[in-house]
């Protein structure tokens, strides 16, 4: 049986909708696992039950995480935020963390990860850190945009192999003061955080790139999804 990856779902506001980016399925299921969009909920019910029937979370890209979050009140530069996302996500941020079971944050995800563990994030990047640095390309989003150095020692580096590698970019928030309990794994080239794992924890990992829109273009972005695969089916098969 085929590991099963709860995927977050991305919410539309203006269109008081739930959507998903083709690619955060695809690359699951080309990587030979089941992904399965989660519903946004409040009722807790509903969410064990919905996270019980997972063998691990990918946390997807989306709204900017509340500045609250972290201690601080929303910028004139801060995005749309999601309350109901940002209560959702962190509960099953709890909850992995205390299974252990294995979850990948991808952008907005990486953030939450940080801001739920006591970091705090830029609230807007081209007005709060200069850099020369493209973090916000624009399409087509399967290209290098700049690159990262992941560090060696790492499980990032055990995954993707340390030193350069390129990735694309898309965000204009970022981690300013990562939380204690996180390693970090890369850094681009003007020191920003790139990548992170949660201390203590077999694969509890996020990254600021893309792989959902790059892993037909780049072997790093599907070895990144493989191996969440992977540590799902293990996880998956030492339970049954």
């Amino acid at each position: 049986m085929r590991a099963v990856i709860g995927v977050i779902p991305l919410y539309d506001d203006e269109k008081n909708s739930y959507w998903m980016l083709p690619g955060y399925m695809k690359v699951i299921e080309s990587c030979g696992g089941l992904p399965v969009m989660l519903p946004l909920t409040k009722d807790e019910a509903v969410l064990k039950d919905a996270y019980d029937l997972c063998d691990g979370i990918l946390f997807t890209g989306g709204h900017d995480v509340n500045p609250e979050m972290y201690g601080q009140k929303p910028s004139p530069h801060c995005g749309m935020t999601c309350i109901a996302r940002d209560d959702m996500e962190t509960r099953l941020l709890d909850q992995c963390l205390t299974d252990d079971k294995p979850l990948l944050g991808i952008c907005r995800g990486i953030q939450l990860i940080n801001a739920h563990l006591g970091g705090t994030l830029y609230q807007d990047l081209p007005t709060e850190f200069e850099s020369g640095v493209e973090h916000h390309m624009s399409p087509p989003y399967d290209r290098k945009a700049h690159t990262v150095t992941i560090l060696e020692n790492t499980k990032l580096a055990e995954i993707m192999g340390s030193g350069s590698h390129d990735v694309n970019s898309y965000h204009h928030q970022a981690i300013k003061e990562p939380a204690d309990a996180l390693e970090e794994m890369a850094v681009s080239e003007d020191g920003l955080v790139e990548a992170i794992a949660v201390k203590g924890h077999r694969f509890a990992i996020g990254v600021q790139w893309h792989p959902e829109f790059s892993y037909e273009s780049d072997a790093g972005s599907t070895l990144l999804i493989k191996a969440l695969v992977e540590e799902c089916q293990k996880r998956k098969e030492s339970i049954l």
